[in-house]
């Protein structure tokens, strides 16, 4: 089955660029969601230079799949871009991926390169894995104290923890940034605090930003202003994090911020 990967270029962009890239998966719960959800992101990392990429993936809604199958098409929509970085003027190194809630767990998997299930082995993965990850609200613990837990698959629970971030991540993660509000009904908090616990546990770098009282999805526009200053926050925090990491200069930043600002006024 043919999926479409939503590609958002710079301006002055060319194939032979090694650009950093931002990947960005929707949330719904593994159910719903199209790429319509996510490509705002792309859109935004390319007013700071990255090529911005939505890929779409399988969901239970459009083509009856397991959350398995989401995990299996994230990991190979990151790969089909590492092995085609030289048409998208990608370096396949320098890769970031995003996701909300679903996909946020989602975006975890591709930095997880063990199979899901022995049947998968063959399957494609990232290779590198991703340079960073940015993690809003995500799904990072399916078990009994998870999101869903067994009864997502088929009250399976060996199914389920097999497929937990925090039970299956190896010991050496990239650098991570996780976003979650304390107030959250859908994705339990306590989840993100416990996958940061054992990731800094691990010696990997990760950063927990909390929105106090916050509920799921803190950036909707049902939010009001508070949704507002919620994505401004994550947009300054993401932008930091590509700072740090070399994917973005000042120049870039600053660039990219009287962009947003303009477009703000209009």
């Amino acid at each position: 089955m043919e999926l479409r990967l939503h590609v958002v270029k710079p301006k002055a962009w060319k194939a032979s660029d090694k650009r950093a890239c931002l990947v960005t998966f929707f949330g719904g719960g593994w159910t719903s969601g199209t790429p319509a959800k996510s490509i705002n992101y792309a859109k935004w990392a390319a007013k700071y230079g990255l090529v911005g990429v939505a890929p779409d993936y399988r969901t239970r809604k459009r083509f009856d799949a397991k959350p398995e199958d989401c995990v299996a098409d994230g990991r190979a929509a990151v790969r089909w871009i590492q092995d085609h970085a030289s048409e998208l003027g990608v370096d396949p190194s320098k890769i970031v991926v995003q996701g909300s809630s679903a996909g946020g767990h989602v975006a975890a998997w591709t930095a997880i390169q063990d199979p899901v299930t022995p049947e998968t082995a063959s399957d494609p993965v990232p290779n590198p894995a991703p340079m960073g990850l940015i993690l809003l609200w995500p799904v990072t613990d399916t078990g009994t104290n998870g999101y869903g837990g067994p009864k997502r698959f088929g009250n399976d629970e060996a199914r389920a923890n097999n497929l937990s971030v925090t039970g299956r991540m190896p010991a050496k993660m990239p650098p991570t940034q996780v976003f979650h509000g304390t107030g959250d009904k859908t994705v339990k908090f306590e989840n993100s605090q416990a996958f940061t616990d054992k990731m800094k546990a691990n010696g990997n770098l990760c950063e927990l930003v909390v929105f106090l009282d916050a509920p799921h999805s803190p950036q909707s526009s049902k939010e009001g202003e508070k949704g507002k200053i919620v994505k401004a926050k994550i947009e300054e925090e993401s932008l930091k994090f590509f700072e740090k990491m070399g994917l973005v200069s000042q120049e870039q930043a600053s660039a990219g911020a009287k962009t947003t600002e303009k477009e703000d006024g209009e």
